[in-house]
C-alpha cells in the first residue's frame, strides 16, 4: 500500500484500539492490590489476573492469526471486542458475588479479557504495520499508536489509584469505575470500526503449514522469544514498584508503605515515560532504524535496573505525580531506585514496536500467522511477572526480584545486536 493512500479512517481506529489494549491490560496490576487485600494473597498470586490475562495470550494467538487469514482484519477485531465487552463484565461480576466464589471469577473475567487483548494485538501491530507501509515508516505508525497506548496506560494508574485510596481496605467493587469505564471504550471502540472502511491485503488461505513456514525465520523465532521477554520489563517492573512502594515495612517482604494513591500517581509516571518515549520514537520513526532504537533503549535499560538494584534506600529524590482531582503536580520523597525504574518507561517505550517491526520483516505472506505467533509469546507477562514475585518472596526483597528484570533487557540487547539479522538467504525466497 502506497504512502499516498493511507487509509486514514482505519490508521485512526487501529490507534484506538492500541489505546484499548493498554487501558484493560494495565488494569492487572493496581488490582493487584486489591486482590492482595482481598484474599490474603502473597506477591505471587497478588498476579494471577496478571497470570489470567496474558496466558490467554497462549491459548488465543495462533487462532487469532488464523482467524485473521479467514476472515481478515476487520471482522477479527470485531470478534475481539464482542468478547472483551464480556470479560469485562465478568470481572465487574468479581465484586458481586460470595466471597468464597469471587477470585475464581475474577480470575476467569482477566482470563476472556486477555483472548481480546491477544486478538486487538495480532490485529493491530500488522495493520499499522501495513499501512505505514513497513520498513522504518511502519515502525513510526506504530509507534505513534504505542503514544496513545501509553496514556492510557497513565489513565489507568490515575484512575487505580484514586479508586483504591487506602490499600488495607480496598476491594474489587472500588474498581467498578475503571471496569465500566473498559467497558464504554469497547463498546465505542466497536460502533466505530463496524462503520469504519478498512482494505485490507490479501491473506494465505487458512493452513496449519504456515506455522512451519512463519518459524524457519531464525530472525522471526528470536524475536519471538524477545517479545516473550520483553513483557517481563514492561510489566514487572512498573508492577514491583508498586508493590514495594505500597507493601507494609514489617510484612515478609517489607516496602514502603506509602498510600496506594500516592504510589499510583508516581507509577503512572513510568506509563507517561513510555508515552514520552513512544512520542520521540514516533517523530524519529521514520529516520532511525529500529534496530539502534532498541539497541539504545536496552543499553539503557541495563544500566538504569542495575543502578535501582544496588542504590542504597537511604539515597532519596523528589518524584512527581499529578493530583487530577485538584490539577495539582506533587512531589513525594522516594529512594533514588524508584525514580531509576521510572525511567526504563523511556526505554522500553520504543522496545515493542521496534521488535515487532525486525521480526516480521520479509515474511510476506506469513505475516498474519506469525502475528499470531508473536502474539502467543505475550503470555511472557503471565510466566515472569509472577516469577518475579516468586522471587521477592523466596529472598525477601523487591530489589532481587529484578535480576529477573535485567537478564530480560539484556537478551532484548541481544536481539538488536545479532539476533535479528535476517538470512540473506531467507528474504531472497
Amino acid at each position: 500500500m502506497s504512502n499516498s493512500k493511507r487509509q486514514w479512517g482505519a490508521i485512526v481506529i487501529m490507534i484506538a484500539l492500541f489505546a484499548m489494549i493498554a487501558f484493560v491490560t494495565n488494569l492487572c496490576s493496581p488490582m493487584a492490590i486489591i486482590v492482595k487485600n482481598s484474599f490474603g494473597a502473597s506477591d505471587a498470586l497478588a498476579q494471577i489476573g496478571n497470570f489470567g490475562n496474558f496466558i490467554a495470550y497462549l491459548v488465543m494467538g495462533i487462532p487469532a492469526g488464523m482467524l485473521i487469514a479467514k476472515y481478515g482484519y476487520k471482522k477479527t477485531a470485531l470478534i475481539g471486542l464482542l468478547i472483551g465487552i464480556i470479560g469485562v463484565l465478568v470481572q465487574w461480576m468479581s465484586g458481586h458475588v460470595g466471597k468464597d466464589s469471587a477470585f475464581l471469577v475474577y480470575l476467569i473475567g482477566a482470563f476472556i479479557s486477555g483472548f481480546t487483548m491477544c486478538i486487538l494485538n495480532a490485529v493491530v501491530n500488522p495493520m499499522l504495520n501495513i499501512l505505514g507501509g513497513g520498513g522504518n515508516r511502519g515502525n513510526q505508525l506504530i509507534q505513534i499508536g504505542g503514544v496513545f497506548n501509553s496514556a492510557a496506560a497513565v489513565a489507568v494508574y490515575i484512575i487505580m489509584g484514586a479508586l483504591i485510596g487506602d490499600a488495607a481496605k480496598a476491594h474489587i467493587t472500588d474498581a467498578t469505575p475503571a471496569l465500566m469505564i473498559a467497558l464504554g471504550v469497547f463498546v465505542i471502540g466497536f460502533i466505530g470500526l463496524l462503520f469504519t472502511k478498512v482494505e485490507e491485503p490479501k491473506q494465505a488461505p487458512v493452513n496449519v503449514s504456515l506455522i512451519k513456514g512463519a518459524m524457519k525465520y531464525r530472525h522471526f523465532v528470536l524475536g519471538v522469544l524477545a517479545i516473550f521477554l520483553y513483557m517481563c520489563v514492561e510489566v514487572g517492573t512498573p508492577s514491583y514498584m508498586l508493590l514495594y512502594m505500597t507493601s507494609d515495612p514489617t510484612s515478609a517482604t517489607p516496602g514502603l508503605g506509602m498510600d496506594a494513591g500516592v504510589a499510583g500517581l508516581i507509577v503512572a509516571v513510568y506509563w507517561f515515560m513510555m508515552l514520552v518515549g513512544r512520542f520521540i520514537g514516533g517523530a524519529i520513526g521514520g529516520k532511525v532504524s529500529s534496530r539502534a532504537m532498541i539497541t539504545t533503549a536496552a543499553t539503557i535499560s541495563i544500566i538504569l535496573l542495575l543502578f535501582g538494584m544496588f542504590a542504597p534506600a537511604t539515597m532519596t529524590t523528589n518524584v512527581p505525580g499529578v493530583d487530577w482531582a485538584n490539577l495539582n503536580l506533587i512531589w513525594t520523597e522516594v529512594p533514588v531506585s524508584i525514580f531509576a525504574f521510572i525511567l526504563v518507561g523511556l526505554c522500553t517505550s520504543v522496545m515493542w514496536g521496534g521488535i515487532f517491526n525486525l521480526a516480521v520483516e520479509g515474511l510476506g505472506k506469513y505475516t498474519a500467522i506469525a502475528s499470531g505467533i508473536f502474539m502467543t509469546m505475550v503470555f511472557g507477562g503471565g510466566i515472569l511477572v509472577p516469577l518475579q514475585g516468586w522471587i521477592a518472596d523466596a529472598t525477601s526483597s523487591y530489589m532481587t526480584s529484578y535480576w529477573l528484570v535485567l537478564f530480560c533487557a539484556a537478551y532484548i540487547l541481544f536481539y538488536a545486536l545479532v539476533g535479528s539479522r535476517p538470512s540473506s538467504k531467507q528474504l531472497q525466497r
